[in-house]
């Protein structure tokens, strides 16, 4: 059984590759239940942490199965500079449950999360968008970045947190990953951001909307994948209102405060979510459509999305 660290992981993984078999796996499917959540107890002083079991399979004898296990501590950055996201990722053969790797699941979590945004902006966001705004500072910024530059030919890539030295360091460590020529800085002010950008990538922790929708422009997309409960919102509603709405799953509908919030007051409904990427990707539902319009892509991440990750760096790595 092959044992995959971070580092053998990150070499397995490069990012056009990943996005394109996510891509792969939307198109042909897979089973992958709603994740178990189960709420840890923590300090009192301390948000409660989670538990999430992950599991997904393909057909028999047609591929894959496997599960992560992840724990979500979101004080774990400031207090114990730890990831607040840790997993562990097993891989088995289909149609026989034969053993196949242990891979570094937390790395593998970052990867893909960010390889399904991008596959959502590579659908939504303008074929000619220069300019990306990543809006969050954490483990997560480096990857979007590196995913996004992936699926467009960015000129010019902002970065945006509410600790400018955080930004600062985001936008140094990322800069020899990118084209030649791509210019890679941090901006002081988040609506100044917004104002150059075309594509704007939101991975922070918040619980109430950083990005206002009446700053949203014709033409933009906005990214969204930070929050991942009922509590969290990255966006405001009327974001929701200007823009044609899209997810990656289901899930998506209960499990996040950006959709739920809007959904329960009433000022959108289900009939306003315009597709999701198993839609997208086979075809079903059209992504963007004018020039103009503002779209929206929330997602919530999928177990699929983890089992196309690690078959991918499986069969990297047996080759």
């Amino acid at each position: 059984m092959l044992h995959l660290d971070a580092d053998a992981l990150g070499r397995a993984l490069p990012p056009r590759a990943l996005v394109e078999a996510l891509r792969g796996m939307f198109k042909a499917g897979a089973d992958a239940p709603l994740r178990h959540h189960h709420t840890l107890p923590s300090r009192d002083d301390e948000r409660p942490g989670t538990l999430l079991l992950m599991p997904a399979w393909q057909a028999a004898g047609q591929g894959y199965i496997g599960v992560k296990v992840a724990t979500v501590f979101p004080d774990n950055p400031g207090r114990r500079d730890l990831s607040a996201v840790t997993a562990l990722y097993y891989l088995a053969e289909g149609g026989s449950g034969r053993p196949l790797a242990l891979i570094d699941g937390t790395l593998l979590t970052r990867l893909r999360t960010a390889a399904a945004s991008a596959l959502g902006a590579d659908y939504l966001a303008r074929p000619d968008a220069e300019t990306l705004l990543v809006v969050g500072t954490g483990a997560l910024a480096p990857h979007f970045i590196r995913h996004h530059a992936a699926v467009r030919d960015y000129r010019t890539v902002l970065v945006w947190g509410r600790d400018p030295a955080k930004a600062a360091a985001v936008a140094e460590g990322v800069t020899p990953d990118l084209p030649a020529g791509t210019t890679v800085s941090a901006v002081p002010d988040l609506r100044e951001g917004m104002a150059a950008a075309d594509v704007i990538s939101c991975v922070t922790s918040a619980s109430t909307a950083v990005v206002p929708g009446a700053d949203l422009r014709p033409g933009q997309h906005l990214d969204m994948a930070g929050g991942f409960t009922p509590l969290m919102r990255e966006t405001d509603d009327e974001a929701m209102r200007r823009s044609r709405v899209f997810i990656d799953t289901e899930g998506a509908l209960v499990e996040c405060g950006d959709l739920v919030d809007p959904l329960k007051a009433g000022v959108i409904t289900r009939d306003d979510i315009q597709g999701d990427l198993f839609q997208l990707t086979r075809g079903e539902r059209p992504g963007r459509g004018r020039a103009d319009e503002i779209t929206i892509f929330k997602s919530v991440g999928t177990a699929l999305e983890d089992l196309a990750g690690a078959a991918l760096a499986y069969e990297t790595v047996s080759a």
